[in-house]
């Protein structure tokens, strides 16, 4: 609902129009349930540009308070053509009466809004009104400061002079004319003017009633002749019938139905009850519903007297309000009881009816709580502005009351008041209704479940016996201590529970390389037959790493009992060597650690890549001739050598076998740059650019991160570029097929490294070479380098399969380049016994 205050435009001055001022100024307002406004203004009143009373400017500031898209300030400005004048104009608004009287130039000094100067300071010897006597229909005598404090309005303009008066004041008088209620008053305005004393008699009478309702029509009666206005008979000159104050044409009467005629005594307006025109409004009485219809209509007549010339304009506008009508809504059963929801539907209500509530048998919920109790609350709007209500209850909620008067039938019953408001008035009403339903059914308890990475989280929807059933899970009945311990919690229609896929009662069926496949199982046996209600099981992947390969060459590896072999016992597992036990082990897991050259771990290269491989095991059985092992599950580690792409290997799952796949990791070579030729400072990624005098010692050392003392890190080729792509050209040889290059004169040298230095000296590979820049043509193409190797891993008990494992520079080729050259190194495919793998440098700067 919106507010709106108005503030008249005096020139640069903003008035409030209070609602006394507004009477005594000519101003009204009518504003419709939903915050709609119409503002009138009278010609003559207060703030009205007035000019030569023929052009009238009026604007006002409307400063608008809305609760849903906040407050708003508009300014409206509007100008009025009218010359029309009747020597007598009579207008009766909603809060006002007034007459105006043609009385021509009084000479009378006016500002620039018409308005008579010495209204507010007026004395007998000034130019204005002197006095005003009312008969009511005694005389009471007014000064004009007196008419003023007693909200009375009186205006003189170049050619007219108005008053008005409020209806209760106590110089207005009622009177039956034509058994119609008016509200009279009647004024001599004494004014001085340079021409001397004038006395003016004006008189005013509106209808207050005069109104008959049927079901269907309003019927407005208004005096055909108002006595206190007329002393003889009268010729209707015009006649007009409008609604909020405009004027309507035949075909807008004849549309809308509306009748406008005349009989001896009265004029008569009809409008159809629920015309477009008008508005319905709801009420509440008595916690009942009712509506009324408002609709506004307006009357202008020009009459003539017989005996004078002059003639009489008088508008009325009449607001009417019906009595309330009571309006009993209708509630509609639209349930289908195979579908075990109630749908009811209530209504027509008008739009300014609200839902507040609804009252159920056991408690009164919001709207807000409805919806989340899962009930579904909807309105739905009619074109015609109406609304209806329907809401959806689950017959299994526990508002709903149940009766079974014979075996397997079931009478649902839902008890319910609506709580409406109206607004904006916030009256309140309810409404109440029972419902039942009765429903041939046995409806057993439900089951449904989820999986995160940890748990299993089940739930457990009663049936229409309710909580009436004992329940199993995995191989135990759920007791209060198992409750509690899988946090079962309920709510009058459901159970919850939270398994751990760890737990005992869940059961494993296969094991992949990143996650273990666990099912649980649940069933429901009625307590009183102890039949099988439900039988329900889930079956979710969890993460777990069956294997990891670490860079250092440390490998974990998990087994699971899984279902096809029920009768293992973790701790019992080894590995290959049955020395190497689980690290850990409960009833359902062993965990194993351990390192890539131990517990008969094996290892076989290939062109990119290493394979360790071991197996999890259970011992032959004593005494079984050609029997295997009761359990073996395999354990492969793939290890990538600089590699960044993972390859996966997949097994089929076995009966007997459990499940295993291989894991993968990568096998580290780093090159580094020493910072003198101890090798025991390095350079560190944050180093880089290092700067270098131009024949300043590089020392570089090459390392292989693996715990593994079977094998041995040689270099086959170094060289350097002048970009970070070791592809790019020119390039520049300084180890070549393990050598170092003779024609180089950065002069490259190998330094050993000693066996206590580190307890895999034969990991580590370090050469120098003098700082060098690439040049062509004695011009310097570049300050800057990257060193780039190719390393090459070989296993040592097989080192003759493979020419570069043989030994560093073992059988120098003695080949060489010229400097700013591409050379292309036909390289060997790698034997089984050994594999290659590339590092390089960061850049480094000629100072």
């Amino acid at each position: 609902m919106n507010e709106i205050a108005v503030e008249a435009i005096n020139g640069t001055e903003l008035i409030n129009l209070t609602p006394s001022l507004a009477v005594q100024c000519g101003y009204s307002m009518e504003s419709d349930p939903w915050g709609n406004a119409r503002i009138y203004t009278s010609l003559m009143g207060c703030y009205v540009d007035n000019k030569e009373d023929t052009t009238f400017n009026i604007g006002f500031r409307l400063h608008v308070y809305s609760p849903t898209s906040g407050n708003s300030t508009h300014e409206v400005k509007k100008t009025c053509i009218y010359s029309r004048w009747a020597s007598q104009e009579i207008l009766c608004d909603r809060n006002y009466m007034e007459v105006s009287n043609y009385v021509g130039s009084l000479n009378v000094k006016t500002d620039s809004k018409g308005q008579d100067q010495d209204y507010a300071k007026t004395s007998v010897t000034g130019h204005g009104i002197w006095k005003m006597t009312f008969f009511t229909p005694e005389p009471v005598v007014m000064m004009p400061r007196e008419i003023k404090q007693a909200g009375y309005g009186a205006t003189v303009t170049p050619n007219r002079i108005v008053i008005r008066t409020p209806y209760d004041t106590a110089e207005t008088y009622s009177e039956d004319v034509a058994a119609v209620p008016m509200q009279i008053f009647k004024v001599a305005v004494y004014h001085t003017g340079p021409g001397g004393l004038n006395i003016f008699n004006l008189v005013a009478a509106c209808p207050t009633g005069g109104i008959i309702f049927t079901e269907d029509v309003i019927s407005w009666h208004i005096p055909l002749r108002v006595a206190p206005l007329l002393t003889g008979g009268i010729k209707i000159m015009e006649k007009h019938m409008g609604i909020n104050g405009q004027r309507l044409d035949n075909n807008q009467m004849t549309s809308r139905g509306y009748k406008l005629t005349t009989t001896d005594y009265h004029i008569i307006v009809e409008i159809p009850v629920g015309s477009p025109d008008g508005y319905y409004k709801s009420h509440a009485l008595d916690n009942s519903y009712y509506i009324s219809y408002t609709v506004e209509p307006m009357v202008e007549v020009l009459w003539r007297a017989d005996d004078s010339r002059a003639d009489t304009r008088y508008k009325i506008l009449f607001p009417i309000t019906t009595p309330l009508m009571p309006h009993q809504p209708v509630i509609s059963d639209n349930t289908i009881p195979e579908d075990r929801i109630f749908s009811v539907v209530l209504g027509p209500f008008l739009p300014d009816v609200m839902l507040r509530n609804i009252t159920f048998s056991t408690e009164t919920l919001s709207i807000e709580e409805c919806s989340a109790r899962g009930f579904l609350v909807q309105e739905h709007k009619a074109i015609n502005g109406s609304k209806l209500f329907s809401l959806q209850v689950p017959f299994d909620d526990k508002i709903i009351t149940t009766l079974n008067p014979e075996p397997l039938v079931t009478v649902y019953t839902l008890s319910l008041v609506f709580g409406f408001v109206i607004m904006p008035e916030e009256s309140l009403f309810s409404y109440a209704a029972d419902f039942e339903q009765l429903l041939q059914d046995v409806v057993l308890p439900t089951i449904s479940g989820t999986c995160d990475e940890n748990n299993f989280y089940i739930s457990v929807k009663y049936g229409s016996q309710g909580h009436s059933f004992q329940s199993v899970i995995g191989a135990q009945q759920l007791t209060p201590e198992l409750a509690e311990a899988y946090n079962v919690h309920e709510n009058g229609t459901h159970f919850h529970l939270t398994v751990p896929y760890v737990s005992q009662d869940a059961v494993f069926e296969l094991v992949n390389s990143d996650s273990v496949r666990a099912r649980i199982n649940l069933i429901l046996y009625s307590s009183s037959n102890n039949w099988k209600l439900n039988d329900y099981y889930m079956s979710c992947n969890f993460p777990l790493a069956a294997v990891e390969c670490y860079p250092n060459g440390t490998i974990t590896a998990t087994a699971v009992k899984v279902e096809s072999v029920p009768n293992l016992t973790p701790s019992l597992l080894t590995l290959k060597d049955k020395n190497c036990k689980p690290a850990f082990s409960d009833d359902q897991f062993a965990h194993f650690t351990f390192t890539a050259d131990s517990c008969g771990t094996t290892r076989t290269f290939f062109s990119n890549y290493m394979l360790y491989e071991n197996e999890i095991m259970l011992p032959y059985h004593k005494g079984a001739v050609g029997a295997g092992p009761v359990y073996r599950q395999s354990v492969s580690c793939y290890y990538m050598i600089n590699e960044t792409d993972t390859v996966l290997f997949k097994h089929k799952p076995s009966i007997t076998e459990p499940a295993a796949e291989i894991g993968s990791g990568h096998l580290m070579v780093h090159m580094r740059l020493a910072q003198d030729e101890s090798y025991k400072t390095f350079y560190r990624p944050e180093d880089y650019p290092v700067v270098k005098y131009l024949r300043q010692p590089l020392y570089f050392e090459v390392e292989l991160q693996v715990p593994d003392n079977h094998l041995e890190l040689f270099l086959e080729n170094c060289w350097a570029t002048v970009q970070e792509n070791r592809t790019s050209l020119p390039s520049w040889d300084i180890i070549v097929d393990g050598c170092v290059n003779k024609d180089d004169a950065s002069a490259t040298m190998f330094h050993p490294v000693a066996s206590h230095a580190t307890s895999f000296p034969q990991h580590i590979k370090r050469f120098s070479v003098k700082m060098f820049t690439f040049v062509k043509d004695d011009d310097v193409l570049k300050d800057e380098i990257y060193v780039h190797c190719d390393a090459v891993v070989c296993d040592d008990k097989n080192r003759h399969v493979d020419a570069a494992c043989k030994g560093q520079c073992v059988n120098p080729t003695g080949k060489s380049n010229a400097k700013l050259q591409a050379v292309k190194v036909k390289r060997e495919p790698r034997s089984a016994s050994s594999t290659s793998q590339k590092v390089s440098s960061g850049q480094i700067l000629l100072k």
